[in-house]
C-alpha cells in the first residue's frame, strides 16, 4: 500500500468541509489557477464530494483513479481540450481502456501536487482577510457570476476573489480588454489613452491585467472618463501589484473592481500572470492589442481570445518598431482585425449596427459629378480657351453632352466662358 501523501490532523481539516462556499475557498488554494483536472473534479462532483474524494485519495494514493467512474466512466476527453465540461482533458490512448488510463494518470498526477496544499488550509482565515478589504468572494452559483466564463469549460474559474464592484456579470455586459506589453513607446501610451477614453466614452467598461505599460494606460483612461474599469491579477487582492500601481489599483477598486483567482496573501508568478490572462479574454465582448513584441504576454490574451471565438483586433504600429511586432503578426496571419481608434475598436466589440463612420480623403472639385462632367473637367484647358467641340473631342463624347457638362460646371464655378471659348476655372 503506498504512503499517505499528507497526514490529516486528528480535527479534521479545521473547517466545516460541508460548506459549499468554504470548500469552493479551499480549493482556490488547493489548485492553481487554471487546473483543468480540478476543474473538471469540482464541475462534476461538486466542490464538497471533490473535497472529500481528494482527502481519501491522499491518504490512499493508490485508490485516487477510481475517480474516474463516479464521473461518469472516466473516458479522456476525445479531442485533448481541457475546455469541454464534463471531461478530463487530456489526448485519447488507443485502445478501449486506453482514454480511461490516460485521465487516471492525470488524478493521480494531480493528487500527488495537491496533497501538500491540505495540511494548512485556512479558506476561513483568507475569507476574513479579505473582509477586512471589503472584498467579496464570488462562486457560480451567485448571479453576479459572468456567464462568460462558461466558454472555459474546464479551465473555468472555482471562485474569484473581488475587491470593489463584485458585480461582474453587469460589469461585463458591454465590456473589452485592452493589452499589450509593459514595455511600450510614447506611440503606444497615446493610442492606449484615445482607445481607452473613447471606448469608456461609449460606455464600455475597460479591462486589463493591472501592469506596467499598455495595462495602466487602459485603466487610467477608463478611470479618467469616469468609467469602471476590471484589473486581473496574477496574486492575491490584498497584495496590490506592482507596487508602482498601488494608487492606480486603489483607484481601480473605487471605480470599477480588481480581481484574483488566487486567495489572499497569494504571490504572483510567471504562470499565475499568462493563467489570469484567459479570464480577460473571456470576461469581455472582444480584446484589442495595442503593443505588443513577438513575446510578450499580450499575445497569450489574444491567443485565448481567438480560441473562445471572441473578436480580436490589433494596433498597427511603424513596421520597424519591435514593439508592435506581435500585432502586426497576428494582422498579418488575419487573426486580427486592424484597429486604429476608438470607434473602429467599438464596431469590432460593440453592438449590431455600432460601425465606425466611413473614411473619406479630402474634398476635392468634381468629386460629386458625372462620368460625362468628369471627363469635360479633365478635358478644360487653363490656359487658353478651347471651343465646345474641342473640348467634346478631347473629353471623348458626343458634342452635346460635352455642352451639357459645360453648362453644369459653370454653375458649379468649375468653368467659365471666355474669348469665345471655354476655361477651367
Amino acid at each position: 500500500m503506498a504512503e499517505p501523501l499528507f497526514e490529516l490532523p486528528r480535527a479534521g481539516l479545521g473547517f466545516d468541509a460541508d460548506d459549499p462556499v468554504l470548500a469552493r475557498a479551499a480549493w482556490s488554494r488547493i489548485a492553481e489557477p487554471g487546473d483543468p483536472v480540478a476543474g473538471a473534479l469540482v464541475g462534476n462532483l461538486g466542490p464538497v464530494e471533490a473535497l472529500d474524494w481528494l482527502v481519501d485519495a491522499a491518504r490512499a494514493p493508490e485508490r485516487a483513479g477510481a475517480v474516474l467512474r463516479r464521473i461518469g466512466g472516466g473516458a479522456a476527453n476525445p479531442g485533448g481540450r481541457a475546455d469541454a465540461p464534463g471531461h478530463l482533458p487530456g489526448p485519447a490512448v488507443e485502445g478501449p481502456s486506453g482514454g480511461g488510463a490516460r485521465a487516471a494518470g492525470l488524478v493521480v498526477a494531480a493528487v500527488q501536487r495537491w496533497a501538500p496544499r491540505l495540511e494548512r488550509l485556512d479558506p476561513e482565515g483568507e475569507l476574513a482577510v479579505l473582509g477586512r478589504y471589503g472584498g467579496t468572494f464570488l462562486i457560480p452559483d451567485d448571479s453576479r457570476w459572468p456567464t462568460a466564463f462558461a466558454g472555459l469549460g474546464a479551465m473555468a474559474p472555482l471562485s474569484l476573489w473581488v475587491r470593489g464592484d463584485p458585480d461582474l456579470a453587469r460589469l461585463a455586459e458591454r465590456s473589452v480588454s485592452l493589452v499589450g506589453s509593459r514595455a511600450c513607446t510614447d506611440y503606444g501610451i497615446r493610442v492606449t489613452r484615445a482607445l481607452s477614453c473613447g471606448l469608456a466614452d461609449r460606455g464600455f467598461t475597460v479591462v486589463s491585467g493591472g501592469a506596467n505599460g499598455i495595462d495602466a494606460e487602459a485603466h487610467r483612461g477608463a478611470l479618467v472618463s469616469g468609467a469602471p474599469t476590471v484589473a486581473f491579477l496574477a496574486g492575491g487582492v490584498d497584495r496590490l501589484y506592482p507596487a508602482s500601481n498601488t494608487d492606480l489599483l486603489r483607484r481601480t477598486i473605487e471605480q470599477g473592481a480588481v480581481v484574483a483567482e488566487a486567495p489572499p496573501g497569494s504571490v504572483p508568478g510567471k504562470q499565475r500572470f499568462l493563467k489570469r490572462n484567459r479570464l480577460i479574454a473571456a470576461l469581455t465582448s472582444g480584446t484589442v492589442v495595442i503593443e505588443a513584441s513577438v513575446r510578450s504576454g499580450a499575445l497569450s490574451t489574444a491567443n485565448h481570445a481567438v480560441t473562445l471565438l471572441r473578436p480580436l483586433g490589433a494596433v498597427p504600429g511603424p513596421v520597424t518598431s519591435m514593439a508592435s511586432a506581435g500585432c502586426h503578426e497576428l494582422l498579418r496571419r488575419g487573426a486580427a482585425v486592424c484597429v486604429t481608434d476608438a470607434a473602429e475598436a467599438a464596431e469590432l466589440v460593440g453592438d449590431v449596427g455600432e460601425t465606425a463612420p466611413r473614411r473619406r480623403g479630402e474634398s476635392r472639385p468634381g468629386d460629386d459629378l458625372d462620368a460625362a462632367g468628369k471627363a469635360v473637367l479633365d478635358a478644360l484647358p487653363v490656359r487658353k480657351p478651347a471651343h465646345e467641340r474641342s473640348i467634346a473631342r478631347a473629353a471623348g463624347l458626343a458634342l452635346g453632352d460635352a455642352t451639357g457638362a459645360l453648362g453644369l460646371l459653370e454653375l458649379m464655378g468649375l468653368a467659365e466662358q471666355k474669348g469665345g471659348g471655354w476655361l477651367r476655372r
